[in-house]
């Protein structure tokens, strides 16, 4: 991302205020709603200092467009629209071209991912770091990764592992309930 200028828009949704951000190359970061615009434009601008409200290119107008009919519950595929994720890690890189793939509905878990990519159990680990520090949660569904066994698993956006489950009933799947712990904030 280096030097290229950020922009941002907040709007609305069925589930609350999202942030979506962009510079002249794809979108860069996309904050999942909050119960109002202040605290989602803080959130975003927490990580990115720098961007300033702009009007949204075409291709951001439509991914916006289309993160309002995914809250209303349609089944959307984020996985056309341009990214431009910065100086990521490789394997990282790579660990998000496999999540977007997995399509709405659909989940799989953090080992079975790595195993995908050809790498040992091991990297389940690198899986769940890079899926936390996804800069476009929703376009790169990583609330679509499950922990071992099908569980919930953590989720670092607000709401935490009760968004991420609430995302998941959205598409129709059922998972356990989210740990006690991850349950204080919702959408």
């Amino acid at each position: 991302m280096g030097q290229k200028m950020q922009s941002y828009a907040i709007f609305e949704t069925s589930a609350g205020f999202c942030g979506i951000a962009w510079n002249d190359v794809g979108i860069t970061r996309f904050q999942l709603p909050t119960r109002d615009a202040a605290a989602t434009e803080r959130n975003l601008l927490r990580r990115m200092p720098e961007a300033r409200p702009g009007t949204p290119t075409p291709e951001v107008a439509e991914a916006i467009a289309e993160t309002r009919r995914y809250f209303d519950g349609e089944a959307i595929d984020f996985s056309r629209f341009t990214l431009d994720l910065g100086d990521q890690d490789e394997f990282f890189l790579r660990i998000y071209d496999a999540a977007r793939r997995i399509g709405w509905g659909h989940t799989t878990t953090y080992g079975a991912l790595a195993k995908k990519l050809g790498a040992g159990p091991e990297a389940a680990r690198d899986v769940g770091q890079a899926m936390a520090r996804n800069p476009v949660a929703l376009i790169i569904p990583c609330h679509r990764v499950l922990a071992a066994g099908g569980k919930i698993g953590g989720f670092s956006a607000p709401g935490g592992s009760t968004a991420k489950a609430r995302m998941l009933e959205l598409e129709g799947v059922h998972v356990g309930s989210p740990d006690r712990a991850q349950q204080s904030f919702g959408f």
